[in-house]
């Protein structure tokens, strides 16, 4: 370095005055040590007019390229001198090139976000000219993540060096989903007016059947039309509008329940294998299930599948009286279950039981019951076939009601074990009619209760001849004596004391216990 003698006069005098200045004016710039500091790459290349001065021209050589923060010169110091794979390696040529040569670009999938390419549609693309370290594998669960992350921000980030534009087709890989293949090359399609309103517009079944994809004729057929006898009214007509009744295939199910009545029905003469049980017996546990059955609030259906499951029982397994008070509360336990939306709790039933049944006895008799009636609870209620009747009878409801009065006959006198739930029903309904004096059994309500009144004759018989009879079920004389069922044991005893002998109905003053 030159003494200071030497130095132009100029130069030290614009040396001492650049020292003399306002603080602001004077930065000398100071060394930064934070090797965090994103500034410091800058801080460190400023240099002072007064340095300037000092120094030769020679000596002041600017660098030939941007210097580097100390993070990436360590880095790549630290990285490996990477080897050349071999001639045939397609990672050693660049991207541009390889689309020169008339080869597909390898390119890096999930770069692109699912919503830039909806419908396959080309549209330009920008890719770097890195290499790839090595080929990406089919089914990598990284690769997935990456395609999944790739509308980020970090995504977008390492598409911004780009060297070369290229024009290309979405490339699908051949490990990824059929799903996504098919998603990459639907072209988007354009819905006019008129396809919404063909597809709002419901087609007609010869539309149907013309289409390609039509599914098989079986599907499409309608339920026949049902003809009706002469003078029947089709009540079913009103309901067609109404999705719950079901019109257009009431009929068929009715004659569905009707067969299956057959295979329901209880062995009549099944007490005479029962050593310790008779018909009395069995009346009084019946009688004392109505009795919990209108402590519980219960659906008439409840009751009646109650005592079918009973009687089904009884023609199967022979029971000790002490068990039989085991078998209805089971049975009613069971029945609650199958009918009803909420059942009572099985405490309760051991409650109303006078717990002399635990909670374990009562879930032991339930799989024993149903593994006797091989879990066949199919029970063609009676109830369904009344209220079937009473469509034809406009639903009045003073005749249904003393109807269900009598209907609960056949649950305690063993004589109606041989008919029919959907004969029981027309007879109930037949007499109803009778002691309220409703009209005669005409054409239309004979073809909804399926039986003629020369059918229902011997069931409705009964009926009056247990009426005329002494009182020997207090509960259930009592059930139907309170004003909520319009008194209709109180009415129909005096029906039938009056007219019980023009029924053919004699020796009523015999109790049914004696006469059975």
């Amino acid at each position: 370095m030159p003494p200071v003698s030497d130095i132009d006069p100029r130069a030290k005098y614009n040396a001492c005055s650049s020292l003399t200045q306002s603080p602001q004016k004077t930065r000398i710039t100071r060394a930064v040590t934070n090797e965090n500091d994103e500034n410091s790459t800058a801080a460190t290349t400023r240099m002072t007019r007064a340095k300037a001065a000092t120094l030769n021209v020679d000596e002041l050589a600017m660098p030939t390229k941007a210097l580097q923060s100390k993070k990436i010169v360590a880095a790549a110091a630290a990285a490996p001198a990477r080897k050349r794979a071999a001639l045939g390696d397609l990672s050693n040529v660049p991207k541009a090139d390889a689309v020169a040569d008339g080869k597909k670009p390898v390119t890096k999938a999930g770069l692109v976000s699912k919503a830039a390419h909806p419908s396959g549609i080309q549209k330009r693309t920008t890719t770097t000219a890195r290499q790839p370290l090595a080929t990406k594998p089919a089914n990598n669960k990284a690769a997935d993540t990456n395609r999944k992350g790739a509308g980020s921000i970090s995504g977008t980030k390492r598409r911004v060096a780009a060297t070369a534009t290229v024009v290309k087709d979405e490339v699908v890989e051949e490990g990824e989903p059929v799903r996504k293949r098919i998603h990459a090359v639907v072209s988007e399609t354009k819905v006019s007016a008129v396809d919404i309103e063909k597809k709002a517009k419901p087609e007609t079944m010869e539309e149907a059947l013309a289409r390609k994809d039509a599914v098989p004729v079986q599907a499409f057929v309608e339920p026949a039309e049902h003809v009706y006898p002469k003078g029947v009214k089709n009540l079913d007509s009103e309901d067609i509008d109404d999705p719950l009744m079901v019109a257009e295939y009431a009929t068929e199910i009715f004659e569905y329940l009707r067969d299956l009545e057959c295979s329901s029905i209880p062995n009549p003469q099944y007490m005479s294998h029962q050593d310790d049980l008779e018909w009395k017996t069995r009346g009084i546990l019946i009688d004392w299930l109505i009795e919990v059955h209108t402590r519980f609030h219960l659906l008439p259906e409840t009751l009646f599948l109650a005592v079918n499951i009973i009687d089904r029982f009884l023609s199967e397994k022979v029971v000790q009286l002490d068990r039989l008070q085991l078998v209805g509360i089971t049975a009613m336990f069971i029945a609650s279950k199958y009918e009803e939306v909420l059942s009572p709790h099985i405490a309760n039933f051991r409650h109303v039981a006078d717990d002399g049944f635990s909670e374990s006895e009562i879930l032991s008799a339930e799989r024993f019951i149903l593994s006797t009636l091989n879990y066949d609870l199919s029970y063609p209620n009676p109830m369904n076939f009344l209220r079937r009747i009473s469509k034809a009878d406009n639903y009045d409801i003073q005749s249904r009601t003393i109807a269900k009065y009598l209907m609960e006959i056949s649950l305690l006198d063993h004589r109606f074990m041989a008919y029919r739930p959907s004969h029981i029903a027309a007879g109930a309904m037949y007499l109803s009619r009778l002691i309220l004096d409703r009209g005669e059994w005409n054409e239309t309500i004979e073809y909804y209760a399926g039986f003629t009144e020369e059918e229902i004759e011997p069931v409705f018989q009964l009926m009056i001849d247990y009426l005329a009879r002494p009182v020997v079920h207090e509960a259930f004389f009592k059930k139907y004596a309170s004003k909520k069922f319009l008194k209709a044991s109180i009415l129909t005893r005096q029906w039938a004391k009056k007219n019980a002998q023009l029924y053919g109905v004699l020796n009523t003053e015999l109790s049914l216990d004696q006469i059975s």
